[in-house]
């Protein structure tokens, strides 16, 4: 699929829904019944943007050694990837979007991260992506080891997506201390905070994103092939981001 033009099936304009710091459970069942709709043609491609309060999410390729220790809660999930956390200062995305044939779930993926990457840019952070995996990264540096800055992990269900991205803004990253994020062992987890040396909100990012991720979606912003970040081997944990039902 071409990267300039939509991976949408249609042409109306999305409906973006800001919803606050909202749970996880009551926003998964707000993405499944936007889902359906969608599927059946009575609704139109929708787009929530949200924080949720502290919660684990694992996606089916998790394994018991992923897991937090200590016996803190886990929602089991229906998406690809493995086990996350989202909580206040990380913003969330849920685009709900029926795909254009041929359905290229791979290159959807890489539109949310392109997406992200233009959020980094504007706001003068260096980022871009790790052969074999998804997300946005951070290369490393002098501050520290390669670290993740925004994941993604979607399913595509009758045509339609849903899941999607989480950009951490100014969260509280030691959450993540307690599991081994998207079950990768060789590499950290950022944020635009840290990495700015300033306070950076999910109200001051969340306008950035929404217009990227809209513009990505539509091909006005195309996905680039410089923003690879040079390794010197392949990732131990290649990540798995998605899962896709008919």
């Amino acid at each position: 699929m071409s990267s300039s033009r939509t991976c949408r099936a249609s042409a109306e304009p999305v409906d973006v829904r800001e919803l606050g710091t909202i749970d996880y459970t009551e926003a998964w069942e707000l993405q499944r019944s936007f889902l359906t709709a969608r599927a059946d043609g009575t609704a139109p491609d929708t787009m929530l943007l949200l924080q949720h309060p502290s919660v684990y999410t694992a996606g089916k390729r998790t394994e018991p050694a992923d897991r937090p220790v200590d016996g803190t809660p886990v929602i089991d999930v229906d998406r690809g990837g493995k086990i996350t956390w989202h909580g206040p200062g990380q913003l969330v995305g849920y685009p709900i979007v029926k795909l254009a044939d041929p359905i290229d779930v791979v290159h959807y993926v890489r539109r949310l991260e392109e997406a992200l990457i233009h959020v980094c840019d504007q706001l003068g952070v260096h980022s871009g992506r790790v052969e074999g995996r998804s997300g946005v990264w951070i290369p490393a540096d002098d501050r520290g080891i390669e670290r993740k800055i925004a994941a993604i992990g979607i399913r595509v269900q009758r045509g339609v997506t849903m899941h999607g991205f989480e950009l951490n803004c100014n969260a509280d990253l030691s959450a993540f201390d307690a599991i081994v994020p998207c079950g990768i062992r060789d590499a950290g987890v950022t944020s635009l905070s840290y990495e700015l040396q300033r306070d950076v909100t999910v109200e001051a990012v969340l306008p950035l994103a929404r217009d990227a991720v809209l513009a990505a979606l539509e091909g006005e912003l195309p996905v680039s092939e410089d923003r690879w970040l040079p390794r010197p081997e392949a990732p131990q944990a290649p990540g798995v981001t998605f899962a896709l039902q008919n």
